[in-house]
């Protein structure tokens, strides 16, 4: 049955159910249960239909919510999942992993309003789910063939995004991976709890069975230099991601014990597939029956709280340096990880690792304030005087962000031109670097960033790349001639 619009006033804002904490906790199972049909369209009823809908506006991808939340109300599920998957390559991954609270929720009218934000990312997934449980998703069809082929370098949601509309424009396509399952972080760095991994395989088997090829455990660099990637492939694509660990400055930083946030959470997504981890197995990578401390404050660090959690851990310290205010990781990560038991330090950083030669034994701290603006606006963290303070910690987890690999190096590409950052400079308008044919997308281009970034960054450059490829195309095609 239908629903009327603009119900916000007599309908209350309702998440789907959340698993108590005690039960799942000890497992890596997804924590929120899926929208039935009569909640979704109810929820999306709640809609304000707003003539300027900052939703849309604040989406990176600026998916057309409102129209997808009225059809979704109207009970015309097919067509709102149609138009969902019209501007987003995942949207059953944006669906569960989005901070919709900082992004379109965060900017709805009515939330401003103080009736509570439409639940945009519960429906999105929904109308996603349904659409796989009705075989609403249609096959990868690949179009004529242009007898041109595109090589991208890294199969995460940029390359993956990508891959998909060039196959589709008719292009020969081969994704190249340095691990063994496509997918990037979506599969190794976001645990299941979020983002169960069935979600993401389905959508790389979509692309294979349309004909995307994937070259699995290729390490660019390694297995072929990208001269030679680009001799092979009229055209190529750099969407790595960022993958080096920002490091934690501080005495004992490298005793053992201290890890790499990405190792960690690799090691335990692989072992969630069945997979042989020999140091999740000797207890290197594997919080269970440990004081663990992770130090950060962004999403990757809520992942990895989370995820001691789950393996056993005696006890989970979350260190950040700013307030909760100031935290870059999502409020709604930062309360299941309370409820689940971690606990926070805030305005509390490192001072010292401490340890013996068998590895860490705790860590020492040191109480901050937040003083005066920086040159951005944030308040900058000054230590307090006599504010040490010491956690037991047998576990150290550096969850302090991600920066670039040396892609020229790598790729013994010396002419590759990056910026002081050491992302790859590439065009605003054509995403396309210095080297003829050779493109960059996501956060090797713009530093670490969102998932839904990355889609976006992915499907621009394949539009970039159809214009090159036509472009050249034509110039042969006239020098034949």
């Amino acid at each position: 049955m239908a629903e009327r619009m603009l119900k916000f006033t007599t309908v209350a804002r309702r998440t789907p159910e959340k698993r108590a904490a005690e039960e799942r906790s000890g497992d890596f199972h997804e924590i929120y249960a899926d929208f039935i049909d009569a909640k979704a369209t109810e929820q999306a009823a709640r809609c304000s239909q707003c003539g300027v809908p900052f939703c849309q506006t604040h989406c990176p991808l600026h998916n057309n919510i409102p129209d997808w939340l009225r059809m979704t109300a109207e009970g015309r599920i097919q067509e709102a999942y149609e138009l969902s998957e019209a501007t987003s390559s995942m949207p059953e991954v944006c669906g569960r992993i989005c901070p919709q609270d900082r992004l379109c929720e965060g900017n709805c009218v009515i939330e401003q309003s103080g009736h509570g934000t439409v639940t945009i990312g519960s429906v999105e997934r929904y109308l996603a789910d349904k659409a796989w449980e009705m075989g609403w998703v249609k096959p990868l069809v690949a179009g004529p063939d242009r007898g041109q082929s595109v090589g991208i370098i890294g199969a995460g949601p940029a390359g993956l995004s990508a891959a998909e509309l060039l196959r589709e424009q008719g292009y020969a396509v081969t994704v190249y991976d340095r691990h063994d399952r496509a997918g990037g972080l979506l599969i190794y760095g976001i645990p299941g709890f979020k983002l169960e991994k069935d979600v993401v395989e389905r959508r790389t088997r979509r692309l294979a069975d349309g004909g995307v090829v994937f070259r699995l455990n290729f390490e660019a660099g390694r297995d072929a230099t990208l001269p030679e990637l680009r001799a092979q492939h009229d055209a190529v694509l750099i969407a790595t991601g960022v993958y080096a660990a920002r490091d934690l400055v501080a005495p004992g930083a490298g005793s053992a014990g201290v890890v790499p946030a990405l190792d960690y959470l690799i090691a335990s997504n692989k072992k969630t597939f069945g997979d042989d981890v020999p140091a999740y197995d000797s207890g290197e990578l594997n919080a269970e029956g440990k004081d663990v401390v992770v130090v950060g404050g962004g999403d990757t660090a809520m992942d990895c709280v989370r995820t001691a959690i789950r393996q056993g851990a005696t006890s989970v310290t979350c260190l950040y340096r700013r307030d909760k205010a100031n935290m870059p990781g999502s409020m709604r990560e930062v309360s299941n990880a309370e409820e689940e038991g971690v606990v926070f330090e805030w305005l509390a950083a490192p001072r010292a690792v401490m340890g013996e030669a068998s590895g860490v034994t705790g860590v020492r701290a040191i109480r901050m304030r937040l003083g005066a603006p920086d040159a951005s606006g944030r308040q900058s963290p000054e230590e307090i005087d006599g504010g040490d303070f010491d956690r037991p910690a047998q576990l150290v987890i550096k969850a302090l962000g991600f920066e670039p690999e040396s892609l020229p190096e790598l790729f013994s590409a010396p002419d590759l031109k990056v910026t002081r950052w050491g992302t790859v400079k590439a065009d605003v308008r054509h995403q396309m670097t210095n080297l003829d044919g050779v493109f960059a997308a996501g956060d090797i281009v713009r530093g670490a960033s969102l998932v839904v970034w990355a889609i976006k960054d992915g499907r621009d450059a394949a539009d970039a790349m159809h214009k090159y490829l036509q472009a050249k195309g034509a110039a042969i095609s006239i020098a034949a001639e």
